[in-house]
């Protein structure tokens, strides 16, 4: 048998030679606990450890964020890689050789082609870091001098320059790659035949994955310019600006060697070496106007503490508005937000006046509701009754955003000091607004009940922990299981998922076989927690077999009245008669042989 690319026994082997408490044990300390290790999540941010480590099934799972898997699963999450790649590293970790991949060609193919340009990708950053060092790139020199950067920046953030319009054109030719491929990358673009450099005499900076692998390139212009002050490579396979972070890489490597206990979030890249050279190597950049959802849920694998420190401009009060909207949605962070004085962003606030004021700004950063107050305060002149009002508006807006109305409630002493207006009349407001949101969200709720897909799922909610627990068991083995029935008859899109679990298939094997993370159904029947239901497991068992099939049973009577309804045959009616009379005993007496197996 072939899984996902690779021989069964192969993977099966090559998890049996990385035991999954070694490999989890490299990242992150576990202590064991009865038939468990245990120890603090990798994955998101938390002081008591909720992340347990099976070694008896292979598998690990998170009670905190929920993340699951296998050691191979484990590494792919933990060094941000394929599946490929995690199989690779656990590979040299085993010293076994990786037999030749056998999967999906199309996704074979999509594999090569991300190599190939991984590694142009590499050349070219190299090449322009060792131009930096030529007479040529005196420009960029002088930049360099004139930022202040030191050796260590350069080394860390590999910065390079481009000589000309067509030098890293004619490098890389050189090395053997195409045009096509070339231009696939994002290196070069072309036109009327020629091909160029986008990035002409520019310093540039290369974007590294948290894997380390250079993804892209950010290029400033020197000196003044008609055009475009910073330009990005366009998106390709392996770069799309909006799930990039610069410095994410150096933000991993720094977590690995001392921790990390929060995350700084500036606009641009030379503000993010500006903030390393003063000591905040845990600074980094987004590379668009604003943090989006794929940023989000990057960083947060790293740290759920998160200091917005955006420029203290307009455009950088939008982008911490937006960016603290993205962070609320996806849920699980401390946000805190640094405001810059006389709209300087970080490097200048820096040279201005030095390493410790910007420190005490960053311990002083504002709570989320306390910047959105300041910023909504500063829109409106308060000695006009007009003006007064709409602030009000909007900061009762913000406060209805809070978890609780105790939150909210704490913070109207504020609005009192800023407004002079008494908390009853807030208090009032804030009731009231509160009591719209939500009439509203409820109304909206049941005009969602009557739509007729809605009562669907709604069904199918009250059945997810019956498939769960049946499906489960036999992924388990449980020996309560019924084995009469032919669970393919109960559960027909999981028919692959039961097969294997007739064979008895290996639990964390599950992951080499299916694309897990995309059936979450699946995902928690292999974490599934039996502790709460060993007492009256097989009762429960068979009460969750009689759901589903009274559900399936309850189907075939619904398509038979309508056949009876609709056919001008009286043999037809007679037949169908017959079928909707066994089918109305069998819910009468609640009898499973119409799934019982041949």
């Amino acid at each position: 048998m072939n899984s996902r690319g690779y021989p069964s026994e192969w993977l099966y082997q090559l998890k049996q030679k990385n035991d999954i408490v070694s490999v989890i044990s490299r990242y992150i300390r576990l202590d064991k606990k009865g038939k468990k290790y245990w120890g603090c999540c990798p994955f998101h941010n938390e002081k008591t450890p909720s992340f347990s480590v099976s070694e008896e099934e292979g598998l690990f799972y998170c009670f905190g964020c929920k993340e699951s898997g296998d050691v191979i699963t484990f590494v792919q999450k933990m060094e941000s890689c394929d599946f490929s790649d995690a199989v690779k590293i656990l590979a040299n970790l085993a010293h076994m050789e990786v037999p030749e991949f056998t999967g999906d060609k199309d996704f074979a193919e999509k594999k090569k082609t991300k190599d190939r340009m991984l590694k142009l990708l590499d050349a070219t950053y190299q090449h322009y870091n060792e131009n930096l060092s030529l007479k040529e790139a005196k420009p960029a020199q002088e930049y360099i001098k004139l930022r202040g950067f030191t050796r260590k920046e350069l080394e860390d953030f590999q910065l390079g320059y481009s000589l000309g319009w067509t030098e890293i054109v004619e490098y890389l030719r050189k090395q053997g790659f195409t045009y096509k491929e070339i231009v696939d990358a994002g290196v070069c673009q072309s036109k009327n035949g020629r091909y160029y450099d986008a990035l002409s005499e520019r310093l540039v900076f290369p974007i590294f994955n948290a894997f380390d692998e250079c993804v892209g390139f950010s290029a400033r212009a020197i000196g003044k310019v008609d055009f475009a002050k910073y330009l990005n490579t366009s998106d390709t396979l392996v770069f799309q600006k909006g799930r990039v972070v610069f410095g994410i890489n150096l933000l991993k490597k720094l977590k690995k060697e001392k921790g990390l206990d929060k995350i700084i979030i500036v606009e641009g890249q030379i503000d993010v070496i500006a903030m390393h050279r003063a000591g905040f190597k845990n600074a980094v950049a987004i590379l668009g106007s604003a943090l989006t959802r794929e940023n989000a849920h990057e960083l947060k694998k790293m740290s759920n503490n998160i200091v917005l420190c955006f420029d203290g401009d307009e455009a950088g009060i939008k982008a911490t508005t937006r960016s603290i909207e993205i962070l609320r949605e996806e849920g699980g962070f401390a946000i805190s937000v640094v405001r810059l004085p006389d709209k300087q962003d970080p490097d200048e606030v820096i040279k201005a006046r030095g390493r410790e004021f910007m420190q005490s700004l960053i311990d002083n950063a504002l709570p989320v509701v306390d910047y959105l107050i300041e910023i909504a305060k500063e829109k409106y002149d308060l000695s006009k009754p007009d003006q007064k009002g709409k602030f009000v508006k909007d900061a009762i807006s913000v406060l209805q955003k809070l978890d609780s109305f105790a939150e909210a409630e704490a913070y109207l002493p504020k609005l009192r000091d800023i407004t002079s207006m008494p908390i009853d009349v807030l208090r009032r407001d804030l009731n009231q607004n509160s009591a719209q949101k939500n009439a509203k969200a409820e109304t909206a709720g049941k005009d969602k009940e009557k739509e007729p897909e809605n009562v669907l799922t709604s069904r199918q909610n009250g059945n997810i922990r019956a498939m769960k627990y049946i499906l489960s068991s036999l992924i388990y083995g449980k020996d309560y299981v019924d084995k009469r029935i032919d669970y393919k008859k109960l559960l027909p899109s999981f028919e692959k998922v039961i097969e294997k679990a007739e064979e008895r298939l290996a639990v964390s094997s599950y992951f080499d076989v299916f694309d897990v993370e995309a059936m979450p159904v699946l995902k928690d029947c292999l974490v599934f927690d039996f502790t709460e239901y060993e007492k009256f497991a097989k009762r429960y068992f068979d009460e969750c077999v009689w759901m589903l099939a009274d559900g399936v049973l309850k189907d075939k009577q619904a398509r038979l009245n309508e056949e009876f309804r609709t056919s001008e045959s009286l043999d037809e009616r007679r037949e169908i008669l017959k079928k909707l009379t066994e089918v109305a005993k069998q819910l009468r007496e609640k009898s499973l042989e119409e799934f019982y197996g041949k």
